[in-house]
């Protein structure tokens, strides 16, 4: 037989039937680092001597604590680069939102299941002790199992729960509910639904959480980057574990290269974003939504100027010849994709498209992709695309060039040390004895569902959907219980929840601060902050830099508990709960999960102290790590260190993906037109101006948004800010400063004007994570404070990811006149008596 080579083999059977495989997500790079490396900490590191050490999103830092109360925060001494966010960590835990009391909705407590359901978000809850609040639980629990079965139970848990391995919130609930009897669980995430599921069929790997190219090959081997829809120097003040801020050392260094001319930075991206103002680069616009558009007009010059590298794409890409005909206009719609196409719809002159792609095959070019792209409908098509244009310019694999989905998130680019860090609190049942409920029939549901269709599942019960390959059938489920996850915060289209939380008989909801989240749920149990226990946590998500104690700082105040101590109890209703905690208390749990990590260390010959002497000290830190280059083993050999998608190789066209024969999502990437666009598109002509809802510059998603320190450096008349173009402003009789109505056919919210030349006519911005606060429960409410996702629309990204498509958004803004409501997102509810009459509220007895 002749030599045939896998590659040529796969393309003659056009990898048929294949599956996708994924390889995980944490791609970090491995040395063993010598213990005579050194980290050289500030020297004022010794007058913190005495100061308790603790963690958070948001960096880590160290507390004075006197008389079980703390004074001051001051950044950790190792962290450089600390962000303006820590402020606000002392009114986390003083804040007059903290839930105090377990407390139960009023008309629930009277009526359980057969309450008024419209009633939920009126703010009235009676206080009950933590035996009636775990007893109404454990009740509800088995109502649910008896009368329905475990499709009626769904367990929200997805999100940024506050930093910690022992107190993970999420890992406790699933756990000791998953004791009780299964539920309904989700799959995917808000930040980056359609990324995570395209990424695998195209590059073998979800990308968006992988490690990326070290920022030292950037800096040394890149003359091009490409920030597309990127903002670095907004989004890494946060991590998912501690944040170092390592990065901004690294985006420094940049500036300064862009300064000297050794690095041109592009930033593509409607809006001038706190990247290009920092670095003072290039700012390259874009239309909101067209970006596929340009991305192929990009392409078509690479091709049509023979300016792609051919070698590349015939030696590690399969597809290529099958998605040109759609690129040259041959097939079914018949329009060839050139750089005057993309003019009309993206809004670039094609002379400056045609520059770009020539600038790009030039030079080495390090292309960067945000999230926000993706989270749009079609979300899926400028990811695939992308990674299609850095294809064509051969460079993937090469130091300084290919493409990254994830440079803006935790610091990835620092180079991991290669050290182990601490595993968490167990969420699986690991005694071998089953639930308590060990139903398995879902009727014909299914268990798991697209957490951005969890709405669709209330209001469409039993619809069947397409999800990554596989048939859904959505459970109308009846409970649902939320566990360190800010539903009311992360879902889009809050008039269509609220029509949707008519369907169900008890929510639940676990949390320290009172969200909307809480406001519109029937039991509320509250967990104290992430300060008010003792835990541990990775220094570093992705450099895995060290391990920080996080110390206690004061008791947990009111009657607030840890995650362990609620679920803990809980369990205790079953007779499991010394199975449930594996009869370890909270510092046995530290304590293992440490030594574990320690004896992991030894073997890679990182040192670490026993722990009496780390828990002393407060932390450990390992040497820097060795710089790698993303998918440089997948360019050495293809053959050997294959992709994890169908092929091996990267997916220009995906057989498996055309095999599924969606309407939305073919075989290559496509431009479509979107339900909502501005400048023109769909629905512009009654509201014209396109609303990003952007992770915050000032928190972290809804968290520190209770602080009202923090509040004040940004609020507008105690409202969230509108980012608003001059001209519109203008039009509209609108000044900074000034009171708004924000609206269009889904929702109405108040915002104060800030009027930003950052913003081009027709593009206005609200930062995600603003409280919701309505003035009332009824659908379509007015929102006092600012919540964009009062606008937002609950529409799918594309039958493939069921991703969210918060930026497909139009609205219309005016000045606001007459008497405005008070704002009603923060504080406490109204405890009233279980004859429904109001209790004064102390504002915050400590």
């Amino acid at each position: 037989m002749a030599n045939v080579t896998r590659r040529q083999f796969l393309s003659s059977l056009a990898a048929l039937g294949a599956s996708v495989a994924v390889p995980s997500a944490w791609l970090m790079a491995s040395r063993i680092v010598q213990a005579s490396d050194e980290i050289n900490l500030n020297p004022d590191a010794k007058d913190m001597a005495g100061w308790k050490i603790s963690g958070a999103h948001w960096g880590a830092f160290r507390a004075r604590v006197e008389a079980d109360r703390v004074l001051e925060i001051k950044p950790f001494e190792f962290d450089k680069h600390p962000t303006d966010i820590l402020q606000g960590t002392l009114d986390v835990i003083y804040s007059p939102s903290r839930v105090r009391y377990p407390m139960v909705r009023l008309d629930w407590y009277r009526k359980k299941q057969n309450s008024n359901r419209a009633e939920r978000g009126d703010n009235r809850f009676v206080r009950v002790s933590w035996d009636e609040a775990l007893d109404i639980l454990y009740s509800e629990l088995e109502r649910i199992q008896k009368t329905y079965g475990p499709w009626a139970l769904h367990t929200g848990n997805v999100g940024w729960r506050s930093v910690g391995q022992v107190h993970s919130c999420g890992n406790h609930m699933l756990r000791a509910v998953g004791m009780h009897g299964r539920s309904v669980g989700t799959a995917g995430d808000y930040s980056t639904g359609a990324g995570q599921v395209i990424l695998p069929y195209v590059l073998g790997s979800t990308e968006v959480y992988s490690q990326g190219t070290s920022w030292e090959y950037i800096l040394d081997e890149s003359k091009v980057i490409v920030m597309w829809a990127n903002d670095p120097v907004k989004n890494l003040q946060v991590g998912w574990n501690t944040e170092t801020h390592e990065a901004f050392a690294y985006l420094d260094e940049l500036k300064k290269k862009v300064a000297d001319k050794s690095i041109r930075v592009i930033c593509i991206d409607p809006v001038k974003s706190k990247t290009q103002n920092f670095l003072e680069c290039e700012h390259f616009y874009v239309n909101p939504q067209t970006d596929v558009a340009l991305m192929l007009a990009l392409a078509h010059t690479l091709w049509k100027e023979n300016l792609y590298d051919k070698e590349f794409i015939q030696t590690y890409t399969l597809g290529f010849e099958d998605f040109l005909p759609y690129l040259k206009g041959e097939t079914e719609d018949k329009v060839e994709k050139t750089p005057e196409w993309a003019e009309k719809i993206c809004g670039v002159p094609a002379a400056k498209i045609r520059e770009l792609a020539r600038l790009m095959a030039k030079n080495r070019t390090q292309i960067m992709v945000g999230w926000a792209i993706q989270r749009q409908e079609h979300g899926e098509q400028p990811y695939w695309m992308a990674a299609i244009l850095a294809s064509m310019l051969g460079q993937i694999g090469l130091p300084g060039g290919g493409i990254s989905y994830s440079h803006h998130y935790s610091s990835v680019g620092v180079s991991s040390s290669g050290a182990s860090m601490p595993g968490a609190f167990p969420l699986n049942l690991d005694t071998g004895r089953k639930p308590r409920y060990d139903n398995t029939d879902y009727k014909g549901y299914s268990s798991t569902m697209p957490v951005a269709r969890v709405i669709d599942a209330l209001l469409e019960p039993g619809k069947e959907i397409h999800f990554n390959g596989h048939q859904v059938k959505l459970p109308p489920y009846k409970m649902a219980i939320f566990s360190g996850c800010n539903q009311w915060h992360r879902h889009q289209q809050r008039n269509r929840m609220k029509e949707a939380y008519l369907q169900l008989e008890t929510v639940v909801a676990v949390d320290y601060n009172w969200t909307a989240t809480c406001r519109f749920a029937d039991l509320v149990l509250p967990a104290c902050t992430p300060y008010e226990r003792n835990d541990i946590d990775a220094y570093g998500s992705y450099s895995n830099r060290g391990v920080i104690a996080m110390q206690k700082l004061v008791d947990p105040l009111y009657h607030s508990r840890s995650d362990f101590d609620i679920w803990y109890n809980f369990c205790k209703r079953m007779g499991r709960e010394e199975e449930y905690s594996r009869s370890m208390n909270e510092m046995q749990w530290v304590e293992y999960l440490y030594e574990e990590c320690r004896a992991d260390n030894v073997r890679k010959e990182f040192p670490m102290p026993p722990f009496a002497e780390f828990w002393k000290k407060g932390y450990v830190l390992f040497p820097k790590g060795k710089p790698w280059v993303r998918h440089a083993d997948f360019r050495e050999d293809p053959e050997v260190n294959a992709l994890g998608t169908p092929s091996g190789f990267i997916e220009i066209y995906s057989r498996k993906l055309a095999s599924f024969n969606l309407s939305d999502c073919k075989g290559h990437p496509i431009w479509m037109e979107k339900t909502e666009r501005s400048l023109g598109g769909k629905g512009s002509d009654k509201y014209p101006l396109w609303l990003q809802s952007t992770h915050p510059d000032t928190r972290l998603h809804s968290q520190t948004c209770e602080s009202e320190s923090r509040r004040a450096t940004y609020t507008i008349k105690d409202r969230e800010p509108v980012y608003i173009s001059p001209a519109d402003a203008k039009k509209r009789g609108i000044k900074h400063g000034d009171l708004v109505r924000v609206f269009n056919d889904r929702g109405q919210l108040l915002a104060g004007a800030h009027i930003s030349d950052n913003f081009p006519p027709n593009v206005v911005r609200i930062h995600e994570g603003a409280w919701y606060g309505p003035t009332g429960p009824e659908v379509g409410a007015l929102d006092t404070y600012g919540d964009p996702n009062t606008l937002t629309i609950d529409i799918r990204t594309s039958e493939l990811a069921q991703g969210p498509s918060a930026n497909t958004c139009l609205v219309e803004i005016e000045k606001f006149t007459g008497r405005a409501p008070a704002v009603t997102s923060f504080g406490g509810p109204q405890e009233v008596t279980v004859d429904g009459k109001p209790i004064p509220r102390q504002r915050n007895p400590v």
